[in-house]
């Protein structure tokens, strides 16, 4: 196995729709990839999962054991499936992939803001891992979202301390023009600085230009990739990041 990739991003940044798109254009250019679900509490997603947590971890029947509500028994099962990390990595080392696509779960401090995320991540096989962190297009439409956006994706890094790409998805939902100012912000401090200051004011304007410059000094770099799950555009463009990444520019089979 060449490596994991472990799809990160906010509630409805399109982690599921994306993990299916790129399972299929990979399979489409003859790659051998596998897709590992890690929500447990999901109840319908876009691919058929080669590894399904639901299978060890079934939200509803912690429901019951443990007497809890929805969202407690979401964040006990997120801990219960450490414990199975030796069966699961047993599982997906049998699917004897190129690539491996772990969708994590919807709620994303489920798996990054939980003790057992980073366990899972550093625990499943021993192979090389990456995180893809989805910037949701129709969120980061303006500047305020946008460096909330890269806050979290910072704190996702603090998190997990691994190799970190950043596409922003969803790019079929918004106006092009829109997508090039989102691509820009990403790649020139000035240009998302004069945003922020010509549209934002007050309280919203200095904590964005604040925590702007804070996560610019401490280095982090959110050059973001646009991609589409619905019109596969940018795939290539990301494909081929993963190829420097993770097996230094060479394709994943031959």
């Amino acid at each position: 196995m060449l490596g994991l990739l472990f799809i990160i991003g906010t509630a409805g940044s399109g982690k599921s729709l994306f993990t299916a798109a790129f399972a299929e254009w990979l399979k489409m250019s003859k790659q051998d990839v596998a897709i590992v679900n890690l929500d447990p509490g999901v109840l319908k997603i876009p691919y058929s999962p080669d590894v399904d947590i639901r299978n060890y971890v079934d939200v509803g029947m912690v429901m019951e054991k443990y007497g809890l509500g929805p969202n407690g028994a979401l964040i006990l099962a997120a801990d219960l499936i450490a414990d199975k990390i030796d069966a699961i990595t047993q599982e997906v080392e049998s699917m004897d992939a190129d690539i491996v696509l772990v969708d994590t779960p919807g709620q994303m401090e489920l798996f990054a803001f939980r003790a057992s995320g980073p366990y899972i991540f550093n625990e499943l096989t021993k192979d090389p891992k990456a995180l893809v962190y989805l910037f949701d297009a129709v969120f980061s439409l303006n500047p305020f979202n946008y460096v909330s956006n890269m806050f979290l994706s910072a704190a996702i890094y603090n998190r997990f301390f691994a190799p970190q790409v950043h596409l922003l998805s969803k790019i079929d939902l918004i106006q092009e023009e829109k997508v090039e100012q989102i691509i820009d912000w990403s790649s020139s401090v000035e240009a998302l600085e004069t945003s922020i200051e010509n549209t934002l004011e007050g309280t919203k304007r200095l904590f964005s230009r604040n925590m702007m410059q804070a996560i610019c000094q401490l280095g982090f770099q959110f050059k973001l990739m646009p991609v589409s799950s619905k019109t596969n555009e940018g795939l290539l463009d990301f494909n081929t990041c993963l190829e420097r990444l993770l097996v230094g520019g060479n394709k994943y089979t031959y």
